[in-house]
């Protein structure tokens, strides 16, 4: 893990502003695709006793402009989700603004997260995610159509590094986004070639807190436990944490978070199996209520099962059992078969969810002849659905 030369101040980070919003402590949960739904974000906000930012998984302009079915059924909160937030993929700034200003006068959320900073192929092939920051005069055509068409809802942005080391955008990014009224800024410390490989740049964090005094600014990356995040916010001078992949299968780590911002770290979660496999029943069964179906619900969990069991003492046949199951009773059958009372495994705290790098970034034909220029950007680079 990378730090300063010069280490910032012990701090602890005071309570997060977004606009009207109080978020402490601050700590946000990152948009995973097919993973921030309505049930797993329960989870999350029940384990951390509600505190904290739930951001949904990413909702696609075009499709939320068309009321796509999908895309309508992704941005549906729990009557308890406050504030509810909603992150959006876009390209072109003027369906972006039309989402952006749906959203605000159907009262469908009170925070607007803009997506730059996935580094799918599928997404930045497009001229979208960690692509787009590339293109200064798009993204702030975009940022300013998102700004102007929320009116009172706060706006925040999450990006990259850049595309590769020689290409970097954050601080230019981050200069935009202050000049066009973004509320606070996302960085993970990562570039697009990097995908999720290697380790975060921590440092990067630093200097973007530095160019961008005038806004929060939250550090993403390699926050695996608790303890992460007080090292990121004491080493960077970051105002808060957006957590993703460390929560994979360990929703309690928000109990953990909550925990460690209010000085109770002899206070982390630490599951048994028996309370592990109970949690793994009520996410199985939250989805299939969520989606209305309990088999599909219990499918869509299968990619859960792995991160859940990850350190455990459960044989490979088993594993593969559990990974097939279509039912709330074949999963609670198979679990109830495993040593139930086996302790939290040592190591489980770490690395979990995609650990390798790409190498290698998709960009649309002439994306690096002009930094400027974005010609050819149109509805039609839009995708057409949701949740990346």
């Amino acid at each position: 893990m990378s730090t300063l030369t010069t280490p910032a101040p012990d701090r602890t980070a005071a309570p997060l502003r977004i606009g009207p919003h109080t978020v402490a402590p601050p700590v946000v949960l990152a948009p995973m695709a097919g993973i921030t739904n309505a049930p797993f974000r329960t989870l999350c906000r029940e384990f951390s006793g509600g505190k904290g930012l739930f951001v949904s998984e990413m909702i696609t302009t075009r499709a939320l402009v068309e009321r796509n079915e999908k895309t309508m059924q992704l941005i549906h909160f729990d009557a308890t989700e406050t504030p509810r937030s909603i992150q959006l993929y876009g390209v072109d700034p003027v369906t972006v603004g039309k989402a952006v200003r749906m959203i605000a006068e159907e009262d469908l959320a009170d925070h607007i997260d803009l997506n730059f900073g996935c580094p799918v192929p599928k997404v930045t092939r497009k001229g979208g995610g960690s692509a787009l920051p590339y293109k200064r005069n798009l993204l702030r055509a975009i940022v300013r159509e998102a700004v102007t068409g929320a009116g009172d809802l706060p706006v925040t942005m999450k990006m990259r590094k850049g595309l590769d080391d020689d290409h970097l955008t954050y601080l230019d990014a981050g200069r935009i986004a202050v000049e066009e009224g973004v509320t606070a800024i996302a960085l993970h410390g990562r570039t697009t070639a990097q995908h999720y490989g290697g380790t975060a740049d921590w440092d990067a964090i630093a200097r973007l807190k530095e160019h961008v005094p005038e806004i929060p600014v939250l550090g993403n990356g390699d926050i695996w436990c608790a303890e992460d995040a007080l090292r990121m916010v004491r080493e960077t001078g970051c105002d808060g944490v957006v957590v993703g992949r460390g929560c994979l299968g360990r929703p309690w780590l928000f109990a953990d978070l909550v925990a460690a911002f209010e000085g109770r770290t002899d206070d982390f979660v630490r599951p048994t199996l028996r309370e592990v496999a109970d949690v793994m029943v009520r996410h199985a069964t939250l989805l299939g209520e969520w989606i209305g179906d309990e088999a599909r619900g219990v499918i869509d969990f299968r990619k859960h099962v792995a991160w859940y069991l990850k350190g455990f003492a459960v044989g490979s046949e088993m594993r593969k059992r559990l990974a097939i199951t279509s039912s709330l009773e074949a999963l609670r059958a198979g679990l109830d078969e495993l040593d139930l009372d086996q302790p939290w495994p040592t190591g489980a705290d770490g690395p979990r969810g995609r650990t390798s790098g790409n190498n290698r970034v998709v960009l649309p034909d002439g994306w690096l002849k002009d930094p400027y220029d974005c010609a050819g950007i149109g509805e039609d680079a839009e995708l057409d659905t949701s949740g990346g």
